[in-house]
């Protein structure tokens, strides 16, 4: 069965409720020093979807939030786990953690 790879605005990404506060600010910190604003070799993000078709993290909260700080707009490579019983669509976004 191939991959459900899709390219997504990671402001639009769901955070999970383990990590409803978003990022770790200092993962995220040492991350923006490391990388900057390249995506190049960014391995894809990956998420699950939830019953109402809204995207969920599952690993790579950070990325997302570095993504969606420094290049708003831009979209990057998420793959879908795969489905949820349970609508997403009310959990908090990446993009209202910034």
């Amino acid at each position: 069965m191939a991959a459900d790879v899709r390219d997504v605005d990671p402001a639009e990404l769901r955070l999970p409720s383990s990590r409803s506060s978003g990022a770790d600010p200092v993962k995220l910190q040492r991350q923006i020093a490391k990388h900057g604003t390249s995506t190049a070799g960014m391995p894809p993000l990956l998420a699950y979807e939830g019953s109402d078709g809204a995207l969920e993290l599952y690993d790579g909260v950070t990325r997302a939030t570095r993504v969606a700080r420094l290049l708003p707009g831009t979209t990057v490579r998420v793959e879908v786990m795969g489905k949820m019983k349970s609508p997403k669509a009310n959990s908090r976004r990446v993009g209202d953690a910034l």
